[in-house]
């Protein structure tokens, strides 16, 4: 069975250096903060609308030590958020072999630029709620 990737509008982001990149994808993230006082979150299409908490995302992120990687990963946050928002298509999920737990669904996208690029989601299944945790090119 092939993979299906939604096609996002929203152009990845551009800039070579880590913080004029962070700048901008954290532009994004403060942006669907404001709408909330507690844990940020956005809707998924997919998951019948309910709720994908952002915070472990830029935790993960932090733990990465290479800069080059940190950047190759927050430049396609805009395209990540729209995936999440707006498709439809079956992700490949597994049940997470560190933390029986856990499932992860990895999402497929393609950029306007025709770049493919991963989202991976984390659901717990004892309380059901789903995180953010992972934004990758292939």
């Amino acid at each position: 069975m092939a993979i299906q990737a939604y096609l996002t509008k929203t152009k990845k982001l551009s800039g070579t250096n880590y913080a004029e990149v962070y700048k901008k994808a954290f532009g994004v993230y403060s942006q669907i903060k404001k709408r909330t006082k507690r844990r940020p979150y956005i809707r998924s299409k997919y998951f019948k609308k309910d709720k994908i908490f952002l915070g472990i995302f830029w935790q993960h992120l932090n733990e990465k030590l290479n800069n080059k990687d940190k950047i190759r990963r927050v430049k396609y946050f805009p395209c990540a958020i729209e995936l999440i928002q707006n498709t439809k298509f079956e992700p490949t999920s597994k049940e997470n072999p560190n933390r029986k737990s856990e499932i992860l669904h990895r999402f497929a996208g393609i950029t306007s630029e025709k770049e493919i690029f991963f989202v991976q989601v984390k659901e717990s299944k004892t309380t059901s709620q789903k995180y953010l945790i992972s934004i990758f090119p292939f």
